[in-house]
């Protein structure tokens, strides 16, 4: 079959690559994991790289060369016996060393999981967190949206981290666009914790229009905010808008929560003085004992 140059190049490109990662595998199942995932991945990316170049042609060239393939033989039996923190590490070793393309993100995510016979969220998550401390926000951004084209991880739980990398990424324009999209649509059910982050990152970036429209949708539905730094948030907004009156509204309507902290803590303060006279009581006992 006639190929042209570039499918040429790149067919011998992927049998040299696989040829050479076969050879190094070893006894060991984690290191022949690793080996035989980073010949996954490869081919994986450069088998779109041949498909946007030759389009259906390159597909059936890539066929004739069975080092293609070397990998997806062994990969259930190596699988298996790879603890799934191995594979989490090897992921996110892989994810980081990735140069900034989401095609070869996404390539990389599409041929790690084609390991696992189900689809392997707790380890994605897992490896979101390990991401989040390495302050991986644009590459945590592009695992979740990865995630979400799938049809896997569509909770509240998954939004708010979204959110919260996009927000890092200095990307909180787009934050707002994916609440007012998937998660403002509902807001009589949707957790205050997520409507804290939100009012939050309004607050950070100074959206305040939007922050105190966000708040006033949540009072439509009689919701009452749990904490008064959400409150403080609120008030600081209409008083940087001018909005003096609405501000003092606020603070009346919700000044049960700065009451309620402060007996709170007299509350805290009187326990914890009858414990210290409680203790002191039991350390005055043996020393009367001895004297007499």
């Amino acid at each position: 079959m006639w190929r042209s140059p570039t499918t040429s190049y790149l067919v011998g490109l992927l049998a040299r690559r696989g040829t050479s990662r076969v050879q190094t595998l070893n006894s060991s199942s984690s290191s022949s994991y690793e080996s035989v995932a980073q010949i996954q991945i490869s081919n994986q990316i450069i088998g779109k790289a041949i498909s946007s170049f030759e389009g259906g042609h390159a597909n059936r060239a890539i066929d004739q060369y069975p080092e293609r393939n070397s990998g997806s033989i062994r990969k259930h039996q190596i699988g298996e016996n790879v603890p799934r923190k191995e594979k989490i590490k090897f992921l996110v070793n892989t994810l980081l060393e990735l140069k900034d393309s989401k095609e070869d993100v996404y390539g990389t995510l599409d041929a790690w999981v084609a390991w696992e016979q189900n689809f392997p969220i707790a380890s994605l998550k897992n490896a979101l967190l390990a991401l989040e401390k390495e302050q991986q926000w644009h590459r945590v951004v592009q695992v979740i949206k990865w995630m979400l084209s799938k049809g896997q991880g569509t909770t509240m739980g998954t939004y708010g981290q979204l959110i919260r990398a996009l927000d890092m990424d200095h990307r909180a324009e787009e934050a707002h666009k994916f609440w007012e999209k998937k998660i403002g649509t509902d807001l009589h059910s949707v957790p205050w914790q997520l409507c804290k982050s939100m009012i939050s990152i309004y607050y950070r970036n100074n959206m305040l229009e939007r922050l105190i429209k966000l708040f006033k949708d949540l009072e439509a539905f009689d919701r009452k905010p749990p904490e008064k730094s959400i409150v403080k948030k609120v008030a600081d907004a209409y008083e940087v808008l001018g909005l003096l009156e609405e501000k003092e509204r606020v603070l009346e309507k919700y000044k049960d929560l700065f009451s309620e902290k402060e007996k709170g803590s007299c509350k805290k303060s009187k326990a914890s003085s009858k414990k210290d006279k409680k203790s002191g009581q039991r350390k005055d006992a043996p020393v009367s004992d001895a004297t007499q």
